[in-house]
Formats: C-alpha cells, sequence, structure tokens
C-alpha cells in the first residue's frame, strides 16, 4: 500500500485572501514503512512575504524570488501524489491552498476522498488534546528538537512518524507476539490430545530383515545404543 506524508508553508492563513504555497515537503510510505523517496520545493509566490508568516517558517523573499513558481512544478508533483492517499495534519488548511493552487491552472481538484487527516485522528485517540504536531510528538516521544521553526520536509518525516503511531505502529510486534504465543498453545494443545493408539501395529519386517538387522547390531559390539534399554 501507498501513501504519501505531506505538509506545505505559505505566505499566509487563506488562499482566498491572496495567500500562496512556498514550500511542498512530502515522503512516500510503502506498507506504512518511509521508502525513501520524497519530493520537496520551495517556491516563488509571487507576491510579498508578510513577517508575521516568514517568522514561522524562515523563509524570506530574497530566498524565494529564483525558485520555481507552481505552475512549473505542477505535473512532477501530482506525478509524485499520484492517487495515493494523502496523509496530513489539519487537511483542510493544506488543501484548501493546493486545490486552490490547482484550480488557477485549470487542473482538476484533489479529491476530500483522498485525503486522511491526522489532526481528526488525534481528536478521536486524544480528545483532551492537545493536538499539535509539537504536542504529539511530545506525547510519542519523538524527537522534534531540530524543528525550531516550521519546514515541510521536516514537518512531513516528523508527522509519518506521529502517523505511525496513530494507526498503532509500536503495537505491532506485541500483537504478532500475542498472536504467535495463542497459536503455540493451540498446537501444544491439539498434541496433548492427540488419541493413543491402542494396540501396536504388526511388524512390517519380514524374518530375513529382522535377522539381518539383529547381524548387524552384533557387529556394533555391547555398547552399541541399539543395546540399551
Amino acid at each position: 500500500m501507498r501513501e504519501i506524508i505531506l505538509d506545505t508553508e505559505t505566505t499566509g492563513l487563506s488562499p482566498i485572501t491572496g495567500d500562496r504555497i512556498v514550500e511542498i515537503g512530502a515522503i512516500e510510505l510503502i506498507n506504512h514503512i518511509p521508502s525513501g523517496k520524497t519530493y520537496h520545493v520551495y517556491l516563488n509566490p509571487e507576491r510579498d512575504m508578510p513577517k508575521e508568516a516568514e517568522a514561522v517558517h524562515g523563509l524570506s523573499l530574497a530566498f524565494l524570488k529564483d525558485k520555481p513558481l507552481f505552475k512549473t512544478v505542477v505535473d512532477e508533483f501530482l506525478e509524485f501524489v499520484g492517487d495515493a492517499p494523502l496523509i496530513i495534519h489539519n487537511a483542510s488548511f493544506d488543501m484548501g491552498f493546493i486545490n486552490s493552487e490547482l484550480g488557477a491552472l485549470g487542473r482538476s481538484a484533489i479529491p476530500p476522498s483522498q485525503v486522511i487527516d491526522t489532526l481528526q485522528m488525534a481528536r478521536r485517540s486524544h480528545p483532551m488534546g492537545p493536538n499539535s504536531l509539537d504536542a504529539l510528538c511530545r506525547r510519542y516521544g519523538i524527537d522534534n528538537s531540530k524543528r525550531t521553526k516550521h519546514g515541510a520536509l521536516l514537518d512531513a518525516e516528523l508527522l509519518a512518524d506521529v502517523y505511525l503511531e496513530l494507526i498503532g505502529g509500536r503495537q505491532t510486534a506485541l500483537i504478532l507476539q500475542a498472536q504467535s504465543n495463542t497459536q503455540k498453545t493451540a498446537f501444544q494443545s491439539t498434541r496433548q490430545n492427540t488419541r493413543v493408539r491402542l494396540e501396536a501395529l504388526s511388524p512390517r519386517l519380514t524374518q530375513e530383515e529382522s535377522a539381518l538387522h539383529r547381524a548387524r547390531i552384533a557387529e556394533l559390539g555391547e555398547k552399541a545404543l541399539w543395546n540399551q534399554d
């Protein structure tokens, strides 16, 4: 099973007011395990960078001005995503921006059915919260010390670990062990309940074969294993 962990950084809070994506980070999971394939790009937002947003992710307009536009990377981005489920924390935020960018280019929106929101998962698992990415890292003992500022690829890496915890990743070994113990107990029970033959089977060796066998044992000497009771 293929899944994509995804995160974005933006110039602000809403594409409706003209905010744009400035960074996309994505990680491929195969059967819930990172495959090593990633997608990462910085984008020129074609607008100014508010100080409040720069304080969050540290991306200045001077840094972004020579980076590609979304329209120049849209094909490679969509190819990387494919039809895999997108695992996103607070998905409505990121998908609002992604679908806004796609819509501006006349591309089809990514449907909600393709998106899994880990914030909603966390709220179901931990209704008392808090359920921010940092809070979930602390809850699950995930090292987020490098996260001094938001960064799309780093946040995607952290979210991959959080997602594994939310779906019970660390319990897999315990479950397998429990299944193994159950199977072992069932096997032992089956052996204990094996029926005992009431009458021995009649010998299948001929008299000649038995005589040859006794002669061979005699050649081995008195200490031969066959002579021990």
